[in-house]
């Protein structure tokens, strides 16, 4: 009886460890399903990153060969300032890009590495995008270089204008004042002057002294006024109305055929027949009137 009971625990003792043994295995292998689903989620995760990531480095490649489009024609049509200010930020913004780009690269190399479930390609596949990031990176350097470099020559070219423009407007304004003095020679040389007054007038002006009895009349003999004087301009004035009916050139230095005194409605006017005569002798010319 002792023996059977004997042999009865130590069946119930090996069927218990048998359970024990059985629980332990089936947790076990649902722990590992568990696990090998969440390497797999993880796995689709960065698959999914590393899609999206190869969509926006073909994209920005896109971006590139239009922006050097656009500095080619900027550099060969010289853009306003505004324009140039838009280019230069574009250039900055995709740079700020893939430095962004780079990054995410870099933490999913990362996590992969660490990750149970490494893979050989998507790795290698994220070092050759890693490879086209730094590539777009260095073109974008070179079009902001191209771009400062154009603009560099711009600004010196247009110094260059301004200092021509600057130059030009110098010489005419030397010009200007040149042939304002040569203008200003030219009526010094060409000057004439008449007075026309009655007797009394001009000698109040003391144009003319003396002519009483027995003294002989004389022409601006002495300190004469020559405010009283008109100017003129002997290559231009050829008739001198002298708003009186009687007339009389008082002045020596005028030869009578070289001017001549009519009528003009009842008006005395004296027309200068030949101005290099008329005024051959003198500038000055006194006519009297009563």
């Amino acid at each position: 009886m002792k023996k059977f009971w004997i042999i009865a625990l130590g069946t119930l003792a090996i069927v218990g460890c048998t359970n024990q043994k059985d629980k332990e295995d089936a947790e076990n292998a649902k722990a590992l399903a568990a696990a090998t689903h969440a390497e797999l989620v993880q796995a689709v995760q960065e698959r999914d990153q590393l899609i999206n990531l190869i969509n926006d480095i073909t994209t920005t490649t896109n971006q590139i060969k239009e922006m050097e489009e656009i500095v080619s024609i900027n550099v060969g049509n010289g853009e306003s300032n505004s324009q140039q200010a838009q280019i230069t930020n574009d250039l900055e913004a995709i740079k700020a890009t893939l430095a962004q780009r780079r990054q995410k690269l870099e933490q999913l190399e990362a996590d992969l590495k660490s990750s149970k479930t490494k893979n050989s390609k998507l790795l290698s596949t994220i070092e050759n995008l890693k490879l086209q990031v730094s590539s777009q990176a260095a073109e974008i350097e070179q079009l902001q270089a191209r771009l400062s470099s154009a603009n560099e020559e711009i600004a010196s070219l247009r110094s260059r204008n301004d200092t021509l423009i600057t130059q030009v407007q110098s010489v005419s304004m030397q010009k200007d004042s040149v042939q304002t003095i040569v203008n200003q020679q030219e009526i010094q040389l060409n000057a004439c002057y008449y007075a026309i007054g009655s007797k009394n007038e001009l000698k109040e002006n003391n144009i003319i002294e003396g002519g009483g009895f027995l003294r002989k009349q004389k022409i601006m003999a002495g300190d004469f006024d020559k405010d009283f004087f008109i100017q003129g301009d002997k290559r231009t004035l050829r008739s001198i109305p002298l708003h009186s009916h009687k007339a009389k050139v008082l002045t020596k230095y005028q030869p009578s055929t070289s001017y001549e005194i009519v009528d003009v409605n009842g008006q005395k006017v004296l027309n200068i027949l030949d101005p290099d005569e008329f005024w051959g002798v003198s500038n000055y010319l006194v006519v009297q009137i009563d």
